[in-house]
């Protein structure tokens, strides 16, 4: 491993009196040993003869900085922190693939392929690495620009921090230029970066060491990691490359996708070795299966297989949709399953008093992340499940997010393992837990339970309601304690100082307490600040009054555009608003009516939070009433949420549904939108895209927005 290649034996006599030629020579013998370390998986030097040659590199260069060239290895890292992240208009649209659930919806899409083309054709499988996509540019040879997938049209420049990535090769191999169809031509190649799971673990363990919170599941760590303003701590975050694509295969001689695969790798690409070329539907399946099988062995995330038509003749005659390529699909894996010890059931005591029942787990890796904890929702739910402790118990990741148990093993249940019994009294306050006639839920009745105070303080700061980012669960336990905020309207008596001193529970080497900070603290003063121009409807909901949720909230504030006018509502007015009934306007009526809740409204008025909402009122024409839209997918340009522009549409007079139908007027698909696209073009109803959304909230019109009419 250690011989010098015949390169260097050639010319190691020649160059030690030619700084020159040494830090030619030495540069491509890095660079050939990074090619065969990680793109052959055959290194051909230790990392410590590695660390030589780069510190010789280093040493020359320095000394002779004329010689200094930014494809050099050496340049992986700047030396400078600075605005970064500009835009990058991509020189080709990043689609998004469609997706095959299950192996059916699978063999079908292979099927409409084979029809469409009319010929049988061989098709490439490759793992789907759960990362983040990058796109790489190339001008002669040379890296040029990385950028971030973004909204597919736009990305991220992060030129500087993928230069640390050190499977990204500087400039492109001669056996890669080679294959270019012209040598001084630009190419952009594409693929992921990910995190490699022990490397993972590592981050969070580190982080866990002082005291910080670590991240969620390798592809966000890889994602964040991507994004540092700093170089230097992406270099130290251990990234790693497979590519796989390139934007224009015109720009290389290859003629198929397997062909493309092997000039990554000549060019000094790290391509994914587990990949196949299949003449058969068969043969596919047969892939994805064995794949399927062996996920969890693998030293990186995957979350399916990606099937690609190989010829790129055949894929420019299948051509593209409106937003993912005719000729390759996203095959998703299942949600994966793990068993694990159920250690204990605890309850959780929500904002209205809600108790709810949670499994308490030994930590379990699945589906990307680790799983300590998982909700069984109420009594009748833990009972129908019959799950105890003690119980070996099976966990999913719903939709690969949200943990599940699914049940016990029971061929493993241990002696003597009781069915589970909803406490008498509270765990918070002692106070008795009851359960109301026709509900599910079992619930806590004092209104000074400490821990409904602190889900309605979490719930009014969360997204969906104020968006006081920031302000996450520790923050506002340690202002609960330390009695600096009681209810929602204290959060606008914080001063920067209040948040600066507080006590985050954490010491440092010196046994003494560490403080938020005044960097937090302004941030968090900012997004208060904020905060208080949001619409009466996030008002309403972020109270936190029982039965009124985001749709409620904007019901309301659509039919009393005042908090004072609702507030002097009758239980008969509130009943005549379409969606709100008589168990919802006893309780709003319930709410308004106890002196603490009106008091801390009028303390929010006072501090300048919204009160009155323009958008509800009458001043806006209803020019989409009887119109329904259906919006699936991220809005990334304007940054809204789909609430958000929900609202918007319904202060115009439409109606916004969750669901697709014939009656629908519109869907509105934003980036990575999903079934409800698909389902919109095959019942024919008129997709628009975030321009056409932004264009129509401009305009006030379907006409004036030049958008043809439609009734629903």
């Amino acid at each position: 491993m250690e011989q010098l290649t015949a390169f260097d034996a050639a010319t190691a006599a020649s160059v030690v009196s030619d700084p020159k030629t040494r830090i030619d020579a030495l540069r491509k013998e890095i660079e050939h040993a990074s090619y065969c370390y990680y793109a052959l998986d055959a290194p051909v030097l230790s990392d410590a003869a590695f660390d030589s040659l780069m510190r010789e590199l280093r040493e020359l260069e320095a000394a002779h900085p004329e010689f200094i060239d930014p494809s050099s290895p050496t340049q992986r890292v700047g030396g400078y922190v600075g605005e970064q992240f500009a835009p990058v208009r991509h020189a080709q649209r990043m689609y998004s693939l469609d997706n095959a659930m299950d192996l059916d919806e699978l063999d079908a899409w292979m099927e409409r392929t084979l029809d469409a083309i009319g010929h049988d054709t061989q098709f490439v499988c490759e793992l789907k690495i759960d990362g983040s996509s990058i796109s790489l540019t190339y001008e002669s040879g040379v890296l040029v620009r990385a950028a971030t997938r973004g909204d597919g049209v736009t990305g991220e420049d992060v030129t500087a921090n993928m230069r640390t990535v050190r499977d990204v090769p500087l400039r492109l191999r001669d056996a890669g230029i080679a294959g270019l169809a012209n040598a001084d031509a630009m190419a952009e190649v594409r693929g992921e970066v990910y995190m490699p799971k022990k490397s993972f673990d590592a981050l969070n363990a580190a982080a866990e060491a002082n005291g910080k919170a670590g991240f969620a599941n390798p592809r966000n760590a890889a994602a964040g990691s991507l994004r540092q303003k700093d170089p230097k701590i992406t270099q130290g975050r251990d990234l790693a490359t497979f590519i796989y694509a390139i934007a224009d295969e015109r720009a290389i001689t290859a003629q198929s996708q397997w062909e493309l695969l092997q000039w990554l790798r000549d060019c000094g690409f790290h391509v994914n070795p587990d990949v196949e070329l299949c003449d058969t539907p068969q043969q596919v399946r047969a892939f994805c299966e064995r794949v399927a099988e062996k996920r969890g062995s693998l030293p990186y995330d995957i979350d399916g297989v990606v099937v690609k038509v190989n010829s790129f003749s055949i894929q420019r005659e299948l051509g593209f949709t409106a937003k993912a390529p005719r000729w390759a699909i996203a095959y998703k894996f299942p949600p994966e399953e793990k068993t694990t010890l159920l250690r204990d059931i605890t309850v959780q005591v929500g904002r209205t008093g809600a108790i709810t029942p949670v499994a308490e787990l030994e930590p379990v890796h699945v589906a990307g992340s680790t799983v300590a904890r998982a909700t069984l929702h109420n009594l009748d739910e833990v009972h129908r499940k019959d799950v105890r402790v003690g119980d070996t118990v099976i966990v999913r990741k719903a939709g690969d997010v949200i943990p599940e148990v699914l049940g016990p093993v029971l061929a493993l249940r241990p002696e003597g393992a009781l069915p589970w019994q909803m406490p008498e009294t509270c765990p918070s306050c002692g106070s008795p837990i009851v359960r109301e006639e026709g509900e599910a839920a079992f619930r806590c009745i004092s209104i000074d339970c400490p821990a409904q105070s602190l889900e309605r303080l979490l719930h009014w700061a969360s997204r969906g309601a104020m968006d006081i980012d920031g302000m996450g669960e520790e923050i506002v336990a340690r202002l609960v304690e330390s009695e600096r905020v009681r209810d929602v309207a204290d959060y606008y008596n914080l001063t920067e100082y209040d948040l600066a001193t507080l006590e985050t529970g954490r010491t440092n080497k010196e046994g003494e307490p560490i403080h938020l900070g005044s960097t937090i603290a302004a941030k968090l003063i900012a997004a208060i600040e904020a905060s208080k121009g949001r619409s009466l409807a996030r008002v309403l909901f972020g109270l936190g009054i029982r039965h009124v949720g985001k749709t409620t909230g904007e019901q309301l504030a659509a039919a009393f555009p005042s908090m004072e006018r609702l507030m002097s509502a009758s239980e008969g007015e509130l009943a005549q608003v379409d969606g709100i009934g008589g168990v919802i306007a006893q309780s709003i009526v319930a709410f308004f009516a106890n002196e603490d809740n009106r008091e801390v409204i009028h303390r929010l008025g006072r501090a300048g939070v919204t009160m009155e909402d323009a958008a509800a009122g009458d001043d806006i024409p209803q020019t989409l009433a009887g119109i329904t839209f259906v919006l699936t997918g991220s809005l990334v340009q304007s940054g809204m949420t789909r609430d958000e522009a929900g609202a918007r549409l319904k202060a115009m007079g439409a109606k916004v549904s969750g669901s697709v139908s014939k009656k629908t007027g519109y869907v509105i698909a934003g980036e990575a939108a999903g079934s409800k696209y698909d389902k919109a073009v095959a019942l024919g109803v008129p997709v628009l895209s975030e321009d056409d959304l932004l264009r129509l909230l401009d305009a006030g019109s379907l006409e004036a927005a030049g958008i043809p009419g439609r009734e629903a």
